[in-house]
């Protein structure tokens, strides 16, 4: 995957993540659980190529 889509996949989990803390009245730990996510994606796309 290029780095256009490496970034897309890091703002997705970003987004999702501050979603799922406004769902729950939260929105700084589903930002940093979506930080991690984000991380996480990185690491593992980066790995792959």
């Amino acid at each position: 995957m290029n780095y256009a889509g490496v970034g897309f996949a890091f703002v997705t989990c970003l987004f999702l993540g501050a979603g799922i803390g406004m769902i729950f009245n939260n929105l700084e730990l589903g930002g940093a659980l979506g930080l991690g996510a984000g991380f996480l994606i990185l690491a593992l796309f980066r790995k792959k190529g």
